[in-house]
């Protein structure tokens, strides 16, 4: 038996190489700060408790990009090589993957690719075109879709700004910065259309939350959903979400990802058929 072993490990290698490769791909890129970075489960800033909810759990169909670009089986935490220098634990992104799978069936022949890009602690203005974060973010989104027609960005998910409500001017400011953000990403990308689902904050690092908040759920730019976290249980450091916090999150995004693909218009809504499989689930 024992001599089967170097050939099995040989057909994975070649299944892992060939097989993720030759399946289509719905791409999402995750961006922000530590909330989408994911702080779930992390004790006094230093040790993640390991804890994976099923929500979390990992599944051959979807895959990450790590740091060196290279993609394999998603687990938490999603942004362990990532976000640097901070201790990482579970956030949104493998329980709106999860979801998605479970919505859709996993039947459909589509694999799940997610782009870690979060840095916790980032103010919206280190994340404008030009800056190592924007460009890192660019770069890591064309890596992923690089010489393969089968895969497809679908979706930038975005939590951040609760380091923009210490001052009230970077508070005001959120929303102009937020829409340019958006549109030099779409047009670096080539994406002119490219799906932003916005997270509205639950908490943040000053005062002026509902100003920041204000300004997320005014944006005005076409296909920019937002998505809201306020209510969601916090940790006792009152601003970064829970576990199983994370896991409603990115059941949340989920559906609001579902729900933008169902029907772009509201008012075909009631006679959209495929929309009646979505709400059954």
């Amino acid at each position: 038996m024992d001599n089967s072993t170097p050939m099995l490990s040989c057909l994975l290698f070649l299944f892992l190489q060939c097989g993720f490769s030759s399946s289509n791909m719905d791409i999402f890129i995750l961006a922000g700060q530590s909330n989408m970075a994911g702080r779930g489960g992390v004790k006094n800033g230093r040790f993640w408790d390991g804890n994976v909810p099923p929500g979390c759990r990992s599944n051959p169909s979807i895959l990450r990009l790590s740091a060196s670009l290279q993609w394999e089986e998603a687990h938490e935490p999603l942004h362990l090589d990532i976000d640097l220098g901070k201790t990482c634990g579970v956030g949104p992104g493998l329980a709106f993957a999860n979801e998605i799978l479970r919505i859709k069936g996993e039947s459909v022949n589509v694999v799940m690719g997610l782009v870690p890009c979060a840095k916790g602690g980032t103010k919206i203005g280190e994340w404008s075109k030009g800056t190592s974060l924007y460009n890192e973010l660019v770069r890591r989104a064309i890596e992923s879709v690089k010489g393969n027609s089968g895969r497809t960005i679908r979706a930038l998910l975005w939590y951040q700004g609760e380091s923009d409500t210490v001052r009230e001017e970077d508070a005001e400011g959120y929303s102009h910065n937020m829409e340019k953000f958006i549109m030099d990403l779409r047009s670096d990308l080539h994406l002119p259309n490219l799906l932003v689902i916005q997270v509205a904050l639950a908490s943040g690092e000053g005062k002026y939350i509902e100003k920041v908040r204000k300004g997320q759920l005014g944006l005005k730019l076409p296909n920019v959903k937002c998505v809201d976290a306020k209510g969601l249980p916090l940790k006792t450091d009152q601003l970064h979400l829970t576990t199983v916090s994370q896991v409603h999150l990115g059941m949340r995004l989920a559906h609001a990802y579902i729900a933008s693909t169902t029907h772009h218009h509201h008012h075909h809504q009631f006679i959209n058929h495929s929309l009646t499989s979505y709400v059954a689930s």
